[in-house]
């Protein structure tokens, strides 16, 4: 008998989110487990992950033996083909192969990518986008992550170092970007952005609810929320500035992809998603030539926290 079981992760910095789907694609157990990564070694992580796995195999009452694959998304450069994560922001590893310890314990396939591009990848499978050929994803979270779904494929550039639109130059003299240019989209548009100009704003003395941007990390995203629907000025401006950028970013893959949709995602989106796509459409013609823009979709992302769940997924059945 085929073995009917996908075991699907989304690793974090802070979390690992676990699904197991059955034959029919729909989940049937999940798990999510807080962790801390900070002076973390890269075995102390990966021990997470195989005990989230164990855990939900327990709890599930499937049988190891009926597991199919297991696949993950987490933030960083990977390489998919050879399951080595090259470099992650969030999380201890270097030039770490990940993909050999799970499968020794677990004896079944494992695939990893990027967190970002397995999210547009969700969300072109069984998402927002299905059904689209051409994609870009921006997610907008901690930080700006990309996807970009090619001819009913996610394409990862060079070494799988593409689809890095959170790092593309918007403004060369604006603001420092974690990455040590200026201007990014991601200085301007992500919690860091927002954060940053949040905390600029009230240095000179101006008043603002959202007291956990001021303290250095980002902003919790229902503080966003809350901050919005009190009409709160300086937040307001934050996400007007970050739509803004979003705006420019989404007119420059528009003009050099022509893509059927753009989808946005991550837990910005998924707390203020309406407020952000109203801002985006109401200034994106500006900066898209008029013979493409009309047959581009601008969408909000469908699937929440379940859409790297649901790419990861997608790439043990593509498999």
């Amino acid at each position: 008998m085929a073995k009917e079981y996908s075991i699907c992760l989304d690793i974090g910095g802070t979390k690992v989110l676990g699904a197991i789907f059955d034959s029919k694609e729909k989940p049937i157990y999940r798990l999510k487990k807080k962790t801390k990564s900070g002076g973390d070694s890269s075995e102390n992580i990966e021990q997470v992950i195989i005990s989230v796995v164990r855990e939900m195999i327990k709890e599930s009452g499937i049988k190891k033996s009926d597991i199919r694959a297991i696949a993950a998304g987490a933030p960083g450069v990977i390489n998919q083909e050879e399951g080595v994560v090259l470099f992650s922001p969030n999380l201890p590893w270097r030039d770490y192969n990940i993909r050999q310890p799970i499968e020794k314990e677990f004896d079944v396939p494992f695939h990893i990518g990027n967190d970002v591009n397995v999210g547009v990848l969700g969300e072109y499978k069984y998402g927002a986008v299905k059904g689209y050929k051409n994609v870009v994803g921006f997610f907008v979270g901690t930080g700006m992550g990309g996807g970009l779904i090619l001819d009913g494929k996610l394409f990862t550039g060079h070494l799988f170092k593409g689809a890095e639109f959170g790092h593309m130059t918007l403004d060369p003299e604006g603001p420092l970007c974690n990455c040590g240019q200026r201007g990014c989209l991601e200085a301007f548009s992500s919690k860091q952005g927002m954060s940053a100009y949040i905390r600029q704003q009230v240095s000179r003395g101006r008043q603002c609810l959202m007291s956990d941007a001021l303290d250095g990390s980002a902003f919790k995203s229902k503080a966003l929320k809350r901050a919005l629907q009190e009409q709160d000025a300086v937040a307001m401006e934050a996400v007007d500035r970050a739509c803004h950028y979003l705006a420019i970013a989404t007119g420059n893959m528009i003009n050099t992809i022509s893509p059927d949709a753009v989808v946005y995602g991550g837990g910005v989106i998924e707390a203020v998603g309406d407020i952000f796509l109203e801002k985006i459409l109401a200034e994106v013609d500006r900066y898209c030539m008029t013979s493409i823009r009309p047959t581009v979709e601008l969408k909000k992302a469908a699937l929440g926290d379940d859409s790297v769940l649901y790419g990861a997924l997608s790439m043990i059945l593509d498999a």
